[in-house]
């Protein structure tokens, strides 16, 4: 996999994995795993906000009244 940065990124990038004390790459992998787990939370958060909707619909219409 080939990832294209703009000059800005990738300054950024290598500017906080100085600060890090890693390499550049290694920074990429933590930004997408960081990405990745948030995707992912997001997701089990927006699920389980559904069920609750689903099985509280009428406790929560009749406060919304």
């Amino acid at each position: 996999m080939t990832l294209r940065l703009t000059d800005e990124e990738q300054a950024a990038l290598r500017q906080r994995a100085e600060l890090e004390g890693i390499s550049l790459q290694e920074a990429a992998r933590r930004a997408v795993r960081e990405f990745v787990d948030r995707s992912v939370h997001r997701d089990r958060v927006a699920e389980a906000a559904a069920k609750i909707l689903v099985a509280h619909d009428d406790a929560l219409r009749r406060l919304g009244e």
